[in-house]
């Protein structure tokens, strides 16, 4: 992939009016939608795989190329987590393509689904990941949703957290639903936050 593709591939989102960022928000917090995908995945396990791994190969192809535009050595691990594709990129110093709070991340992340979504006209749930910040962040998320459930119980009155990503949040509704509370998301983006409610 040349200079010119990658630059295409960033300019794409503006032809398509994002469809990706909207699916995102949907495909982490409607729970209902990711079980209809899930139901058929599972009735056409073969072709789903297939398609997943394909979006995982053309994801690989992607940050390849932007590693070496960049001049910065990682290597791409590919996966299928669930009913979507997973892909991380590890190296010894990367911390410029996660930022402070994983914001560049979420940028990267977004440009990556653009790129699967031009070769394959399909919208991508691809989850990215660099030297294991989303699973060191996952495990943060679920220790403050324990503590935010514990909270809760104990004064019988919600809790609103912080503002948060939709992967954020879509950890933090997960670790309160197994705690056995509900939780929602409001706001709006950037200061969308997730609220804990009694039960």
């Amino acid at each position: 992939m040349s200079d010119e593709s990658v630059t295409e591939t960033a300019e794409v989102a503006e032809e398509i009016d994002d469809p990706v960022e909207e699916s995102a928000e949907e495909s982490t917090e409607e729970h209902a939608e990711d079980a209809d995908e899930e139901s058929a995945g599972e009735s056409r396990p073969g072709s789903r795989l297939e398609q997943l791994e394909q979006e995982g190969e053309i994801a690989a192809d992607y940050l390849e190329e932007l590693l070496d535009i960049a001049d910065l050595d990682g290597d791409l691990d590919m996966d299928v987590d669930g009913d979507r594709a997973a892909v991380s990129i590890v190296g010894a110093d990367l911390s410029q393509l996660v930022g402070d709070r994983g914001e560049v991340l979420e940028a990267l992340q977004e440009l990556t689904r653009l790129a699967v979504y031009r070769e394959t006209g399909e919208r991508s749930r691809l989850m990215l990941d660099v030297s294991g910040f989303r699973a060191r962040k996952r495990e943060e998320l679920e220790e403050l949703a324990a503590q935010s459930v514990a909270t809760v119980r104990e004064s019988g009155e919600p809790l609103a957290l912080s503002a948060m990503s939709p992967f954020e949040r879509k950890v933090v509704h997960d670790a309160v639903a197994a705690a056995g509370l509900t939780s929602e998301s409001e706001g709006v983006e950037p200061r969308r936050h997730v609220v804990v409610l009694p039960s």
